[in-house]
């Protein structure tokens, strides 16, 4: 028992103490965390540290997790080995932008149609999308890629890269949940306010629905900044290449320049970084929307 003054008064508390088998289990707790956080890290530590080594000594698998010196030499290679590596990184972050810029734009006012309009056919389209949703990418592959090529002509550009995913049918669906939980109340009273339906989504949907945005646009990006397979089958040309098909070209038929590489990846992780923290306040708020409830 402790107690607690209360103004002029000692007021007894009852302090529950901990019993044994609990400070033992949370011990167990924390250690699996500490172990599993440790294994999670661990790919990410041994990119930055191989990527400080020298790019001699790494391509003759001589790796170590506690390295005896330092160097940028890796660095300099990663920028000297290609002069297009500045022009891939431009690539990526093109491609990149453009294509979650559009699914914000085109997935949030599907969301919205589809969430809070009435017009014929409503459920049977979403439902058609939804089936859609369900094909394996791969099946879809080679139509997309005979239209690209043989039809539209569009290979070896940035229509190739690009339009192909102007719009995810998961983002529509994403901000169609997600817009669902906005009040119905509002929209009315925007109505009555005589606001068109277009300034109810750029007045009233949007600003509240900056957490699902982020989410998406934070998901869009990375998912097209790490694409690898539908970069490499489109383009052709040495320019035309994202950074991660030009990263596959420190690798060669006897060696692999691991220095080089690893630095190439951390070059490539830095916008994923500054775009996840820029945004990390409504990534949160949108991952953890309806886990409180009232």
């Amino acid at each position: 028992m402790a107690e607690v003054k209360l103004g002029n008064e000692n007021i007894p508390v009852f302090v529950e103490k901990e019993s044994k088998s609990f400070k033992v289990k949370r011990v167990i707790i924390y250690s699996i965390l500490i172990l599993w956080c440790a294994f999670t890290i661990l790919p990410l530590y041994f990119m930055i540290i191989t990527s400080f080594t020298d790019p001699n000594s790494s391509a003759n698998l001589q790796f170590s997790l506690i390295p005896t010196e330092f160097t940028l030499d890796s660095y300099k290679y990663f920028f000297t080995f290609n002069e297009n590596v500045l022009r891939w990184l431009f690539n990526s972050l093109f491609v990149s932008s453009i294509i979650t810029i559009s699914n914000v734009f085109f997935a949030s006012m599907a969301g919205y149609a589809f969430s809070k309009l009435r017009f014929p056919g409503k459920n049977k389209i979403f439902w058609m999308l939804m089936c859609a949703i369900m094909i394996p990418g791969q099946v879809t592959l080679i139509p997309l890629y005979i239209l690209v090529k043989d039809v539209f002509n569009m290979t070896d550009s940035y229509y190739a890269l690009i339009i192909p995913s102007l719009v995810s049918i998961y983002n529509i669906f994403l901000m169609k949940q997600y817009m669902t939980s906005i009040p119905s109340t509002l929209i009315d009273a925007a109505r009555i306010d005589a606001c068109s339906e277009f300034g109810i989504y750029r007045k009233v949907i949007l600003p509240l629905a900056k957490p699902g945005l982020a989410v998406m646009g934070i998901f869009s990006f990375v998912a097209h900044w790490n694409d690898f397979f539908w970069p490499l089958l489109v383009t052709e040309s040495s320019t035309m290449r994202t950074i991660q098909v030009g990263l596959a070209s420190f690798k060669f038929v006897d060696s692999t320049m691991y220095g080089p590489l690893m630095a190439g990846s951390v070059v490539a992780s830095i916008p994923m970084f500054i775009l996840f923290f820029s945004l990390q306040k409504y990534f949160l708020q949108g991952i953890t929307i309806g886990a409180i409830k009232g």
